[in-house]
């Protein structure tokens, strides 16, 4: 008996709360890493011990079959997540911060792509085709805005560096994007020129941006105009939804509509004096469906472990994505550093916290999962994935020991030499 919608979503919930409540009361982990951490070792366990009760192994894949992930995160979950992590920002740090954002999000993202695609093709001995590396380079480079703002919401993270990592996240879909459909496009016998592709990402990337500021215009001006906070959290979701759906039905970038409209809103309800919208409590509802959703985005990644085909060579493959990945994320982020502050004399960075902060996640493997067969699609998906259970996992982690370790050195630099103590000859 197939299962149904409710059924799918109670367990779900069922799922993340449990891990999420042995993540904090047990586990001493984020809500987030505890829950994925957890749901992965379950699900090998599950895969593992199959034949010693094979009703509960069939019943979790037909539960992970049952669900179109791909759709769902598409579709589904990233309007909103994009749309609460815009909303959310810290609209004068990301201003002050513009520079190195651009840099990252477009400069950085092309050439990650080209970078890790020449790596994993030496990886390979080229016995991957390079046009499949340069796929995987595009839909692997982006950072990922949900797992990098969710990771940033609950470390320590400077506010400069903070402003870095979100704005990069939340603006570089749009390139690999672009990129990711070129790749595909060559591969299916096509060859459009640099010219063409330069065309299709301006008129994405505009006219997502165009449609999120023009529709953040008018739900703001139509929340200034009531004192009701419902009023004013259903103007901003139907925003955050309508919008998304506009910008696709009109064949734009439909990821950067919502951060253009997350961020539009914001901008334009702060011109706004007075109590003419309620802020705090339309606040308040973006960060718990921001934080629900995560929870809930990263249950369904921990279980499709038992729908990825996990053997020899797609785990060869995942070891060198995420030797790649992480290796290219460390040269490309210094090269940027050292251009910014060749400009900028002063500005300050962390070349460590910038690696490490640029997470990959639920946006990777969607894009992984649309790539057709006969593409290389079934060592993508693998290596994609455990790419992202490196990510969460280890990076995100980890990263408030990375912050406190960075915070001690800088002490100890700081801090004055002790002096020594004065001898006897000294005081005569």
């Amino acid at each position: 008996m197939p299962l149904t919608t409710l059924e799918i979503v109670s367990i779900l919930v069922a799922i993340a709360a449990a891990f999420g409540w042995i993540s904090v009361r047990w586990l001493k982990l984020p809500i987030t890493v505890g829950t994925m951490l957890l749901t992965v070792v379950v699900s090998l366990a599950l895969s593992a011990l199959g034949g010693l009760h094979p009703p509960l192994h069939s019943f979790t894949v037909r539960l992970v079959h049952r669900i179109d992930l791909r759709s769902l995160i598409l579709q589904g979950m990233l309007p909103l997540l994009l749309f609460a992590g815009a909303f959310l920002l810290d609209l004068d740090e990301l201003a002050r911060q513009k520079i190195p954002v651009a840099l990252f999000a477009v400069c950085g993202t092309i050439a990650t792509i080209f970078l890790i695609a020449g790596l994993m093709a030496i990886l390979s001995g080229n016995r991957v085709p390079w046009i499949q590396c340069l796929i995987f380079g595009a839909l692997i480079s982006p950072t990922d805005p949900i797992a990098v703002l969710e990771m940033l919401r609950r470390t320590g993270v400077p506010n400069a560096i903070r402003a870095q990592l979100a704005g990069e996240s939340l603006f570089n879909d749009g390139i690999g994007a672009v990129f990711f459909l070129t790749m595909i496009s060559i591969a299916s016998g096509n060859a459009p020129t640099p010219v063409h592709v330069a065309g299709l990402l301006l008129l994405e990337s505009g006219g997502g941006i165009a449609i999120g500021i023009a529709a953040a215009w008018v739900t703001s001006q139509l929340m200034r105009h009531v004192n009701a906070y419902q009023v004013d959290i259903l103007l901003s979701l139907s925003l955050a939804l309508g919008g998304y759906v506009l910008a696709e039905i009109a064949g734009v970038s439909s990821p950067l509509e919502a951060v253009a409209a997350g961020i539009a809103l914001r901008h334009f309800n702060r011109t706004f004096p007075g109590e003419s919208i309620s802020r705090d409590d339309v606040d308040a509802f973006w960060k718990v469906i921001d934080e629900v959703q995560n929870s809930l985005l990263f249950v369904l990644l921990g279980l499709e472990i038992v729908a990825i085909p996990l053997n020899f060579h797609t785990v060869r493959a995942g070891v060198a994505a995420v030797f790649s990945v992480t290796a290219v994320r460390f040269v490309v982020v210094l090269l940027l550093l050292s251009l910014i502050r060749w400009f900028k004399f002063g500005h300050r960075s962390s070349a460590a916290i910038l690696t490490w902060g640029g997470l990959r996640g639920g946006l990777s493997i969607a894009l992984a999962l649309s790539v057709p067969d006969g593409m290389g699609r079934s060592w993508m998906v693998g290596a994609t994935y455990l790419v992202i259970v490196f990510s969460i996992v280890i990076q995100g982690a980890s990263m408030d020991r990375l912050v406190r370790w960075r915070r001690m050195r800088r002490a100890v630099r700081k801090s004055p030499k002790a002096s020594p103590a004065p001898t006897q000859n000294s005081q005569t």
